[in-house]
Order: structure tokens, then sequence, then C-alpha cells
């Protein structure tokens, strides 16, 4: 499926006369050196080059010698031995020189002057000392190199001529039916590598291949290699550039997602293509209320009944990629019709809405909530595999993993607070286990104070703020340690171990505080004995003991009752302020 559907885009790229795509047998690289020539073969010049340039396909890296058709370094191209290199690296350049010349050979007596011209200047017995006259020839070392003809644009390997050669070249006999198209086709043994795959710290890995067999182990049937999965040379080809493409440097269907690479696309042209980064990248600087618009489009989309494209039933594909010891692993693959993955989304911001400061951006994007669940708030911390999980659960709209809601009340107790994006995280996860139960009696998490739930986890997070405003009012800034600081991981895990002792020192800051503000330390108390006692007097509402310890669920509970009682009191604060 998601061969088929990465040679369906392909096809469709190939198809658009706008589309950059490379053509079979042709990969769009730099080449950073060129190497001027007149119609003799004389040299005029060495050009330096930082545009992209459609290049015959280079061979797959091996250890063996294999050279590529009119590019390579200079070994390959001249046969100049690079400097510092042993007497065994020396002994191969001759035969890296003759690989290369034997593929020059191979595309035939062309009546072509360009390639005329590489031949007569490859036979000079001078070449080095020619173009050590240039000062760009000290700059090459064992970069790239292909070749020009001074009275004509583009390189030589673009000429009309050679490049109907060349393609003559990569056009082979018929030998295996394709498990992709069902179509026959040459075998592709091995498959190429795939660019632009990151690691979290966004660190470029060494390309690797999707689909590999490199030990006999991975074998079955006694066949060997890329016979084990047979896939045809232009289905191959197909996949591997859709993916290089997806994965370029300026693509917009891309996003890294903790150490999961996501791209995405249809399977025909739509502006989803092109917005859907948006729901989850770090806006740009020059566009900063990206993230907001187009949360802000899909939910008046969803209201209106029209989306932003006119295809709602057009199939959308997104996959994960994240780096491996020997190939690129697949993390998660999704395929869905545009409209179901827009509800997905839809319901993954209504579960991270909750309450916060108005300092605070009312959508964030997926990476500040990683970065809050990792040690220092760094990239490299956030814990490995719980992107691509998370991700995956986005977009399928089911329950979020347990473990995000472990690491969440995990940071809380390490950074004794609960922050505006874990308080969401948690609450996001909650809500959903609750969707997707059957037994669970409790209800769902609302966006900011919920006076009425009843749920023992949430109240005592409650309580334990308003014990916090209670020192906060009647101590101020005379203390070096806030009772949250000391606190809160005994508070949320273990409540009877800490409970006690905190309401008898709230007796006692209440008391002081009756003394200069007799009217705070009334609504303060009246808090206190609500949320112990329950609402009008309805014992069951409230807090019939403290428990030795809360499980995992009421944990996250305990943290979002803290967080919205705090931010109910700074509500408050704000007003009385105004």
């Amino acid at each position: 499926m998601i061969l088929q559907a990465l040679k369906e885009y392909y096809d469709r790229k190939a198809a658009d006369p706008e589309s950059d795509i490379a053509p079979f047998g042709w990969k769009k690289m730099v080449i950073p050196f060129v190497i001027v020539l007149d119609n003799n073969g004389g040299l005029i010049n060495i050009e330096l080059n930082d545009k992209q340039w459609l290049m015959p396909q280079p061979e797959k890296n091996t250890c063996n010698i294999m050279a590529d058709i009119l590019y390579g370094d200079s070994e390959y191209t001249l046969g100049i031995a690079r400097p510092k290199r042993t007497q065994k690296q020396l002994s191969e350049v001759h035969k890296k020189h003759r690989a290369f010349l034997s593929r020059v050979n191979a595309l035939g007596e062309l009546e072509d002057e360009g390639l005329a011209a590489i031949k007569l200047f490859l036979a000079k017995s001078n070449k080095g000392e020619l173009l050590g006259n240039f000062y760009e020839w000290k700059k090459i070392k064992n970069s790239k190199i292909t070749f020009k003809l001074n009275i004509k644009e583009g390189f030589v390997v673009h000429s009309p001529i050679v490049k109907k050669a060349i393609d003559r070249l990569v056009n082979v006999e018929e030998e295996i039916i394709c498990l992709v198209t069902g179509e026959s086709d040459a075998l592709e043994e091995k498959h190429r590598r795939i660019d632009g795959v990151l690691r979290p710290e966004k660190v470029l890995i060494k390309p690797d291949t999707l689909i590999g067999f490199n030990h006999d182990s991975f074998n079955s049937f006694k066949k060997s290699k890329g016979k084990n999965a047979p896939v045809g040379k232009k289905s191959a080809f197909a996949y591997v550039t859709a993916l290089n493409t997806l994965l370029a440097e300026n693509s917009r269907q891309k996003l890294q997602v903790g150490d999961a690479t996501t791209v995405f696309w249809s399977a025909k042209q739509d502006v989803f293509e092109d917005i859907c980064s948006d729901f989850f990248e770090e806006p740009p600087k020059d566009d900063p209320d990206r993230l907001t618009n187009a949360v802000v489009a899909l939910y008046e989309s969803v209201n209106n009944g029209v989306f932003v494209t006119d295809s709602n039933d057009t199939h959308f594909y997104v996959l994960g990629l994240s780096p491996n010891a020997a190939r690129i692993s697949v993390r998660f693959w999704y395929a869905d019709t545009i409209a179901g993955l827009s509800r997905n989304f839809r319901a993954w911001f209504d579960d991270l809405e909750i309450v916060h400061g108005p300092k605070n951006l009312n959508y964030l994007p997926l990476w500040r909530y990683l970065v809050s669940l990792a040690a220092l708030g760094k990239t490299e911390n956030i814990p490995h595999g719980l992107a691509g999980n998370i991700m995956r659960a986005i977009l399928s709209g089911l329950p979020l993993p347990l473990s995000l809601l472990q690491v969440a009340i995990l940071r809380n107790r390490a950074e004794q607070d609960v922050t505006y994006p874990r308080a969401a995280l948690i609450k996001a996860a909650l809500n959903r286990l609750v969707k997707h139960s059957k037994s669970t009696t409790e209800g769902e998490l609302k966006v900011s104070l919920d006076t009425e739930n009843d749920n023992i986890g949430y109240r005592l997070g409650r309580l334990f703020a308003v014990l916090g405003n209670v020192q906060h009012a009647a101590l101020g800034g005379q203390t070096n340690t806030t009772i949250r600081d000391r606190y809160y991981g005994a508070a949320s895990a273990s409540p009877v171990s800490v409970f006690p002792t905190l309401l008898r020192n709230a007796k006692n800051h209440l008391g002081k505080l009756r003394k200069e503000k007799s009217g705070l330390a009334v609504k303060l108390e009246k808090e206190i004995q609500e949320i112990l006692w329950g609402r009008d007097d309805e014992i069951k509402s409230g807090i019939p003991d403290f428990p030795a310890h809360l499980f995992l669920k009421d944990q996250g509970r305990f943290a979002i009752g803290y967080y919205h009682q705090r931010q109910d009191f700074f509500t408050k604060q704000n007003t009385v302020k105004e």
C-alpha cells in the first residue's frame, strides 16, 4: 500500500507539466564544480555551481568501484588521485577512471560535440597540470565534477543526443512481475537510498534504504536481495524519487515530529497537501499566525459544511519514518479521506482545549507539547518513540498512549508544577480514554474549573491549589519555598501523607490572615470547606477520606484540578485589578 501510494504520487507529479520531479533514470542534484571545455577539448575554466540539475541516477553506494555517467569525483572523472591517499587507494584510481571511461564509451559514437570534447580532454596526459592553473582546483577535493561546453547552456549530459543515449542505457529487458504494479519489469535487486530523514535533534541521518535484504537471515526460499520482494526498476525509481521529493529541504509536505520525520500527500492534487503541516509546525517568524489561522479555518469549515477543499473524498496519506541501524523504519502509516482526517484534527484540538493565561497562545505546535515532556525542555530528551505514537493517535482519533500520561505526570513531579502544554496533553489523554472506554463512570474533563467534578484526584488537586493560595495570601514573599515546591509530588501520589499537615498549616495561615484581610480569609476558608465537604452539604460530593495512593489516571486528574483552580484564581485576581 505504501509503495503503491508513493508510485501514484510520482505518476501524478510526472504527468504535471509544471512539476519538476525527476524522470525515470534521473535525479535532481547539485554538482559543485563544472569543467568548461572548448570544441577541441581545451580547458577554458572551472566554474562553481550551487543549483540543482537533473543528472543521471547515481549508482548505488557500495564498496565496489562503480562510476556514474559523465560526473563523479576527480578520481573517477579525471584519474587524478586526491591528496593524502594510501598506496592501496592510489592503485584503485586507475580502475575508477577506467570504469568512468567505460560508461562514457557505452553511450556509443554519438555526433555530439560536447561528448567529443570530453573524450579529447580526458585523453590529455597533462590534465593535472592544466587544472592546477585554476584556483578552484584546490577546492575540489572529493566533490562531484561534470563537464560543459563553453558555447552551450547546460552540461554536456543535458544534450538531447546524450540524454537519449542515457535513457537507452537505463531501459533494460523485462524480467519479473512487479509486486507494486502487477506488470512486467526488470528486477530492482538493491533499492536506492532515501535522503532527508532527520534525527530528533534535526540532524540528517546518512541516506539509507527503505527496503533491503542485507543478511542471509532475511532471505526466504533461497532468494537473495531484492528477489525476496520483487519490485520492478521503474516502480523502485518512482517510490524513491517520490519520497525524496517529499523529504526535500524546501518541501511543504513534511514535518518533524520528535524522532519521526512525517510526510503526507493526496491521491490527486489538493490544497490540503500544502496546509497540512500548518496544524503541527512552528509558524515562521514572518507569519506567526499561520497555525491559528489554519485551526480557525478548520473549525469554520466544519461548522458551515464547506471545507477548504472541494474534494473531501480524496484519499490522503501520512507516512512517518525514523532512523534505524540497518534501514529506515516506518513508524506509522495512515490512509484516510481528507474529510476523515480533518475531523480527527478537529477532535485533537478539541481535546487539547484548556483555560490558560492571557499571554499563552490558544493553539501550540506539536513540538511545544512534546518538549514540555522532555527534561530541560530539550528536543533530544523527548522520550524515544513517544512522538510517533502521539502522531498515530492524532491521525486515527484513537486514545493517546498511556506512556504520555506517565511521562507528563513524572515531569510535573520533577518540576513541581503543571504547565499549560502539559495540562492540555493530560486533559487530552484522559478525555480520549473516557471516550473510548465502555466501563468507566468518569466524565470528560472540562476546559475550565468544574466545581461539580467529584473525582477524588480532581478535588484533591483543587484543594492543593487553594492551600497554596492560603499560604501565599498569608505570607506573601516571606517564604523561600511554597507548598507546591515542597509537597506537589507527594500530594499527587500519596495524599494521606501530606494533606493532614497542610490543613493544620493552613489553619494557622488563615488565623493570621483574618487579622489583616478578613474578607479574603473567609473566602478562602469557604473554598476549602466546599472542596472538603461538598456542595450544599452533599457529603458524597466532597472528600470522604484522604487515600493512601492515587492511581495514574487520578494523578492526571489531580494535575488538572490543580491547574484549573490556579487559573481560576489568577482570572479572578486579574478581574479585580481591572
